[in-house]
């Protein structure tokens, strides 16, 4: 039997019926129970009936790496999947019953039925990965591999990718790439192996979102807690805010750009946005690497830390401030000589909302003085994504910190419900 296939399985008086899961070891048999709990079950204690084959003959499929067979339309836009792992494209590993990435493009297509009849897909591999292990030179493929499939005629691109780290990745691609089409992350809290899964409403969304008519990085995630809407983050300005939570992606300091209805599937846009084809196709793929995120802490062991600095001699320094953006008096100088060594030193704060403003207090005056720049309301890990891009690419990356080059930056922070 092959996971997929539908089975009734009889084991000490008590039968059960589900599908075939995949399991990593010979001698236990997986079944997803109708109620949606998976059981395992010793094959040599049990008297297994198969009900029903897999249509799709998952396991001889992914043997053979054979694709979805999914017929193009003229009359549809096409949709580049481009997976790099994560949660979305991911199942349960048995053995150590952890979430383990294991699916490629092809297979989200054959879990997510749904998605079928909307779009023409292709799918691509940039990395398998859970998005712990992302770093820049995944970003780097990514952004080719964009590059290439938008090139190649897509109309739009989802890219699956695991929820801890999406929000840096969503940064430098909307960095990286001018799009004249949709950029969407998605990716799922929890696993398609658990009957709470987010991974189908998520994923036929980010498609919809995908053909619309926004031409930015977007991460398309649950709006609520209810599997009633996802909303439509600008990539620059999202953060994830729990742990677990479905609706986990907030947009900071500002209403998302858009809120997309699962039943209607209409997209009601909540503020402005860069229009499909209003800007050219073009790739900015360098970074700067050698950027620290460093935040302050009160009773942090500052000389420890300055000779940390002082060693590792980094390009670029982002400091997550308190409040208004400060830190200890007695930092303030080791700042100083990182900007007098040529470190481009950027000022962020801890706060969730609010901006920097280092002209209230002598301590925000003292950090202008010894040439610490001011990052206005960008949230910290997207000032580093930026101050990486900015060093490798802009001709005055302190000028570029201080501007709103993506949506990173906001012209002002305002009281919003």
């Amino acid at each position: 039997m092959n996971p997929g296939d539908r089975v009734r399985v009889s084991r000490a008086g008590v039968t059960n019926e589900g599908l075939v899961l995949p399991s990593s070891t010979p001698e236990t048999l997986v079944v997803k129970l109708d109620g949606g709990y998976n059981v395992g079950i010793s094959r040599a204690e049990s008297d297994v009936e198969v009900l029903e084959r897999d249509a799709h003959d998952v396991e001889s499929a992914q043997e053979e790496g054979s694709a979805s067979e999914i017929e193009f339309d003229d009359d549809l836009p096409t949709v580049s999947l481009i997976s790099t792992g994560g949660t979305i494209a991911s199942t349960v590993d048995y053995r150590t019953g952890a979430v383990t990435a294991q699916f490629d493009a092809e297979d989200v297509l054959r879990a997510v039925p749904d998605l079928a009849g909307r779009a023409n897909y292709r799918g691509r591999v940039v990395a398998n990965i859970l998005s712990e292990n992302m770093d820049p030179g995944i970003w780097q493929e990514l952004a080719r591999a964009i590059h290439e499939e938008i090139e190649a005629g897509a109309d739009g691109v989802v890219v699956m990718h695991g929820t801890d780290t999406m929000q840096f990745s969503a940064t430098a691609m909307a960095l990286m790439l001018d799009s004249p089409v949709p950029i969407v992350f998605t990716g799922s809290q929890r696993s398609a192996d658990r009957p709470s899964s987010d991974n189908v409403m998520n994923a036929v969304c980010a498609v919809e979102a995908a053909k619309s008519d926004c031409a930015e990085v977007l991460v398309c995630m649950h709006a609520t807690q209810s599997d009633t809407a996802c909303a439509l983050h600008r990539g620059t300005r999202v953060r994830k805010n729990h742990t677990s939570r479905r609706d986990a992606f907030q947009t900071v300091g500002a209403r998302p750009l858009g809120e997309i209805d699962y039943g209607t599937e209409e997209i009601e846009w909540q503020r402005s946005y860069t229009a499909r084809g209003e800007r050219d196709l073009a790739l900015h793929d360098d970074l700067n690497e050698n950027v620290d995120l460093l935040k302050f802490t009160p009773g942090m062991d500052i000389e420890r830390h300055a000779d940390f600095l002082r060693a590792s001699e980094p390009d670029g320094l982002v400091v997550e401030g308190t409040g208004l953006g400060h830190v200890h008096t007695d930092f303030i100088p080791v700042l100083e000589d990182l900007v007098d060594a040529g470190t481009v030193v950027a000022m962020t704060s801890q706060c969730i909302e609010g901006r920097v403003c280092d002209r209230v207090y002598d301590t925000g005056r003292d950090l202008l003085d010894a040439g610490v720049v001011e990052c206005g309301d960008t949230l910290p890990g997207t000032a580093k994504v930026k101050l990486m891009w900015a060093l490798a690419n802009h001709s005055s990356p302190r000028a570029a910190m201080r501007e709103d080059l993506v949506g990173e930056l906001q012209e002002r922070s305002v009281p919003w419900e």
